[in-house]
């Protein structure tokens, strides 16, 4: 029997706005306040979500069960598998000292922390980000950055800041099309229209992770690269998502940008070489702090023999080729006809139905767990790993047993992941969400930033651009249209507001603190990062008012 959702309960849109907020508000106080760990605090937040949605919003409660179920599946596979081979990657090469090669040899290129930041957490995490999206970039550059001895904490609430401006077209523009598909508006208006917006970020994102990390006046000393960084990156955004499509924009930009910088560091160091690798102010675990003359090396030992260096680069370059082949469309659909398995949810499947003003009309929510093990990400990334094990002179023994070493580490992340994944599946189902969004679209002439925060609100309750803007894609074109904005701005602006939910979002946190080997400190990080989230976000609300009704930046409006 299909249920419809209901998303005014108690017939004030207020208390029930406040209802639907509870499981939200319990799991966010548990973690940052209570200091829960964090699979409680997740689990407390997913009991408030049940009686919430079976006894105030009306859904039976074999849905709910099932609704949980699937999005527990759905947390394990894939992105649990993610984080498990990444750091089964991380393990090898730090079991086999490669991991110490390879912090001299980015040393060699510059030993000051702050550009060391710009190349891994930005430019070479927008890659990962455009090639596989899901979690990836996180979990590879959070490992990277503690592997090269910076803090649990900067290691990864930066990984967070840095994972934003690219976002919005990870994962080879899977946001983008997904996006077009549930507004029905054309995939090159809306990749040009976030093309318009996020470039101005990405020239603001490099700045502001400097300054979280090394505070105003280390972030003024090396202000040239960071422009660089974020110049070679903004501009190849804009010129690749307006005149080609969303498909190759993180891919290009990124790599353009990490060629622009290192090339930059060739023949440009700053006066002062920050060598803490601590937050500024902030002892992130380990309390140090230090500062050298131009040209004094941070580096232990004797600079590595290139042989070394390559050795120790190969995992990574060996990761990257097969995780950005695993992002090529072609290949998973291969991948896909090797092994497909649909699993279409009993009791769910078809059996939810969206309505008015969330929808134009009636829509069934289909419930279906793809098992795509061949074509996930993390697979691609367990290839590598092996692959790579085996270049490292490990045996196959040994590659098991460090596999079971790694599973058993992260064991707790991956089950806070599933919980994580089962409260927001549950509130998708339920319409939980979908109230909160209801709140956001009756703010008539604020709605351009209020519409932004919604995108924003969307990722921090999914952990993911692409499902936000399934979530509220269609929300926004009917209450753009209804305001008589461009549904095309205030579509764009949900995944544009939605990148900077992404480093608060639940399974973002908990990727970076099993990356980090910082398990237990979720709410940490998340008190660390909601600041950043939350400016950044309403930075980019002002910038779509300001697209939506102050001329020059109208003139940037696709109608």
């Amino acid at each position: 029997m299909i249920w419809n959702q209901l998303y005014d309960p108690f017939g004030s849109l207020l208390l029930s706005t406040l209802c639907a907020a509870i499981p939200i508000a319990v799991m966010l106080i548990g973690l940052g306040f209570l200091h829960m760990k964090a699979h409680v605090a997740a689990f407390a937040g997913l009991c408030a979500a049940f009686i919430i949605a079976v006894f105030i919003f009306g859904m039976p409660m074999e849905k709910a069960g099932t609704a949980a179920l699937l999005g527990a599946a759905t947390g394990l596979m894939p992105i649990g598998w993610i984080v498990l081979n990444i750091i089964f990657l991380h393990q090898l090469t730090e079991t086999n000292g490669s991991f110490e090669v390879l912090q001299r040899s980015i040393a060699g290129i510059t030993s000051d922390r702050r550009l060391q930041l710009l190349l891994i957490a930005f430019s070479f995490g927008a890659f990962f980000e455009g090639a596989a999206g899901f979690g990836t970039p996180v979990a590879v550059t959070a490992a990277l950055l503690i592997g090269l001895g910076f803090s649990p904490l900067a290691a990864s609430g930066l990984s967070l800041i840095a994972n934003t401006a690219p976002v919005a077209y990870g994962a080879l523009g899977t946001p983008v099309i997904a996006l077009a598909g549930v507004t029905g508006l054309d995939l090159m208006q809306l990749s040009a229209m976030i093309g318009r917006q996020l470039p101005f970020f990405s020239l603001i994102v490099p700045f502001w992770l400097i300054w979280a990390f090394a505070g105003f006046r280390g972030m003024i000393q090396i202000w040239p690269a960071i422009l660089v960084c974020g110049v070679s990156f903004a501009i190849p955004q804009f010129l690749i998502s307006n005149f080609h499509g969303p498909w190759l924009v993180d891919v290009g930009a990124a790599l353009i940008s990490m060629l622009c910088l290192v090339g930059f560091l060739r023949v440009w160091q700053p006066e002062t070489i920050w060598t803490s690798t601590a937050l500024k102010g902030r002892t992130g675990g380990d309390g140090s702090e230090g500062k050298a003359t131009k040209g004094t090396l941070n580096t232990s030992g004797a600079a590595p023999e290139r042989a070394a260096v390559l050795r120790a680069w190969l995992p990574w370059a060996i990761l990257t080729v097969f995780v950005f082949l695993w992002g090529i469309p072609q290949v998973k659909a291969i991948l896909d006809g090797v092994f497909l398995q649909k699993f279409e949810m009993a009791g769910l499947h078809n059996l939810v139905q969206k309505m008015p003003p969330v929808v134009a009309a009636p829509k069934t929510e289909a419930a279906v767990y793809l098992f795509n093990v061949m074509s996930m990400t993390g697979t691609g990334i367990l290839v590598a790993a092996i692959i790579a094990g085996f270049v490292m002179g490990f045996s196959p023994v040994k590659l098991v047993q460090i596999y079971g070493r790694t599973l058993w580490k992260v064991r707790y992340s991956l089950a806070t992941i599933a919980i994580m994944l089962a409260l927001g599946f549950l509130t998708r189902y339920s319409g939980l969400d979908a109230t909160l969004g209801l709140a956001f679209a009756v703010t008539g002439p604020f709605y351009p930033l209020f519409g932004t925060m919604l995108g924003w609100l969307g990722v921090a309750l999914t952990g993911s651009d692409t499902a936000s803007n399934v979530l509220f894609g269609g929300l926004q074109r009917i209450t753009s249209q209804q305001l008589g904005l461009s549904p095309i701005l205030m579509s764009a602006a949900n995944s544009s507001g939605g990148v900077m939910g992404k480093m608060i979002d639940a399974q973002s946190i908990v990727v970076a603190s099993t990356a980090t080997g910082w398990q237990n400190s979720e709410g940490t990080i998340l008190r660390y990062v909601f600041f950043h989230s939350v400016a950044l976000a309403v930075l980019v609300g002002i910038l779509v008012t300001l697209q939506a009704y102050v001329w020059p930046f109208t003139s940037l409006v696709i109608h």
